[in-house]
């Protein structure tokens, strides 16, 4: 599956993946996206992302990192603003952590 994303995009939306793993996104999850991307980016991934299954969007995560040659530093990184969104609500739940888990060892 090809996605043509830039690295922005991408980002965008793996954390909007990490965000809806509790089966909402709030404020503060929004904000924290937001703030690592313009709100056209935000804009144009949600909508995306909102038509996507997770089979599909993990297919879209896996070929954009590959897309990209994510290297282990940029996973590393990219794995520590997941960890800030998913504690930005005050909030860690049994869901959260697992996809966590889950994110950690996709992208490394």
């Amino acid at each position: 599956m090809e996605t043509n994303w830039t690295k922005d995009e991408l980002v965008a939306y793996v954390l909007l993946y990490a965000a809806h793993s509790d089966f909402k996104e709030d404020n503060h999850e929004r904000n924290v996206i937001i703030s690592k991307v313009d709100m056209q980016t935000f804009q144009k991934i949600h909508d995306e992302f909102d038509a996507d299954n997770d089979y599909q969007s993990i297919q879209k995560i896996m070929a954009g990192m590959e897309a990209h040659n994510f290297s282990k530093e940029d996973s590393n990184i990219l794995l520590a603003e997941i960890k800030a969104l998913l504690f930005s609500d005050g909030e860690f739940t049994l869901n959260e952590q697992q996809l966590l888990r889950s994110l950690n060892n996709l992208l490394k």
